[in-house]
């Protein structure tokens, strides 16, 4: 499997927020494996008595399987307890602040709610691992852990994460569906180029079927491609300025009220509104509830997202297929990278125990373990990325290896990593987006909204 080539943008980006917490911080690193933490009373691992760490996660089976996990780490560091802490997914970063407020800081956790890692980085919440990297001789080859990988998280030569998970947007689509409207199947090759959105919307066109009767109505293609600020950048239209990756994750301009970006969601929304081959977001509730996925009804085609989707699919009642992100208009950019790491937090009392833990959890043995434990979780482990491609019933694990090989070269970084305020920013869009998806407002009519909203956000 190939690595990711990261982006300059981005180590900018951390080295530019460094400063600006070393200058808030009064340069106060993290603390060295051997300082005495307030409040930890003497009670690690090196005092011989008995601690407990926590880890805090969502409260879904792809990420709650460390609970499986727990017994075999403990029955081998007898001296360590692993405490797991939940929560849903929109409430994951609320009750984190409430949390660390109420000083109860987890222990470990990683950025699993609408916050990113520049978000936890610029709050100053993150604990500087080197200390304990270096008494530890932790090196991420030993763990088959990409360098690339591991530059994500580290700025200016301090690390702050230590990654555990690589996912990638890619489409799945319903084999079944495809035979029913004698369609060919989509290529898993991105260097295919007759794979082109255009060709999606045709193929979509002859896989739709809308009734008045709920049961009988069924759609082309679903395109949740990444979160709504960033899918612009899909067509090529670049809504933040190019600053934004220098300034810390903090834009001087937006601009999602001009005519390149507005064309851009125009497109997107038109799948719904004129071609009328996507669902609307009511439609899909209908079908699935609250938080569901429509895909995995089998009333609808194809759906591009993030490869967490492909997570499950053995339990699918369709026969399912992998294949590339079409070609959108964006040479550079066809998929969205989100490679979650493992934080330790500076409200730790026992860091050493808790990178114990992070060691654990990203050892080869384990990260293949935890493929078939949460059901497809894709590991950062080279070694196990290869019973990865092979764990999906059904689908040839030479197409999940192309889809990925692919989503790296075309992959820019996930927004919602990057820049800083990101939780208060997607609600906006949220809720401010709905009116076009419903049709009681245009995208002209929303976006300058967004625009004056999406800079006073950024001015607080």
């Amino acid at each position: 499997m190939k690595t990711i080539r990261i982006k300059k943008s981005f180590t900018l980006l951390l080295a530019t927020s460094m400063l600006v917490v070393l200058a808030l911080s009064g340069c106060s690193g993290g603390k060295s494996a051997g300082d005495v933490v307030p409040g930890n009373d003497g009670d690690s691992a090196n005092s011989g008595g008995q601690v407990t760490i926590t880890h805090y996660t969502i409260d879904s089976e792809d990420r709650t399987f460390i609970e499986k996990l727990v017994p075999d780490f403990e029955a081998q560091h007898p001296n360590i307890k692993v405490k797991i802490e939940k929560a849903p997914y929109e409430q994951f970063d609320s009750k984190l602040q409430t949390l660390i407020a109420g000083g109860k800081s987890p222990d470990v956790t990683s950025h699993y709610g609408y916050g990113g890692f520049a978000e936890y980085y610029n709050k100053d919440m993150l604990l500087d691992m080197n200390d304990i990297i270096k008494e530890d001789g932790f090196k991420a080859s030993d763990y088959s852990i990409p360098d690339d990988l591991m530059k994500i998280y580290t700025v200016k030569d301090h690390v702050y994460g230590i990654p555990v998970n690589m996912y990638v947007s890619l489409m799945l689509y319903n084999k079944d569906m495809f035979d029913a409207a004698n369609v060919p199947y989509p290529p898993s090759d991105y260097e295919d180029k007759s794979w082109t959105f255009d060709k999606m919307v045709q193929d979509a066109k002859q896989m739709t079927h809308v009734s008045i009767d709920i049961a009988k109505t069924q759609y082309g293609v679903d395109f949740t491609w990444s979160e709504r600020d960033m899918r612009p950048l899909y067509f090529g239209a670049e809504p933040y300025s190019e600053d934004t990756w220098t300034n810390g994750g903090v834009p001087s301009e937006t601009h999602f009220d001009s005519p390149e970006v507005i064309a851009a969601y125009n497109k997107l929304f038109n799948l719904i509104l004129k071609d009328k081959v996507s669902p609307t977001t009511e439609w899909s509730k209908s079908v699935a509830g609250q938080n569901g996925d429509a895909f995995v009804t089998g009333k609808v085609g194809m759906t591009v997202s993030g490869s967490w989707s492909l997570a499950g699919s053995n339990d699918f009642p369709f026969k399912v297929g992998v294949a590339a992100v079409p070609a959108g208009g964006n040479d550079k950019v066809r998929s969205v990278l989100f490679v979650d790491p493992l934080l330790i937090l500076k409200g730790s009392k026992h860091p050493k125990e808790a990178f114990e833990w992070i060691k654990y959890l990203v050892s080869d043995e384990i990260q293949e373990k935890s493929i078939e434990l949460s059901g497809g979780n894709p590991p950062v482990n080279t070694k196990a990325a290869e019973s990865y491609y092979k764990h999906f019933d059904g689908i040839d694990p030479a197409d999940v290896k192309k889809v990925y090989e692919g989503a790296v070269k075309y992959g820019f970084e996930s927004y919602n990593h990057l820049i800083t305020h990101y939780s208060q920013i997607n609600d906006m869009f949220i809720n401010e987006m709905q009116p076009i998806d419903t049709g009681h407002n245009t995208v002209e009519e929303v976006m300058p909204t967004i625009q004056k909203k999406v800079m006073e956000i950024i001015n607080r």
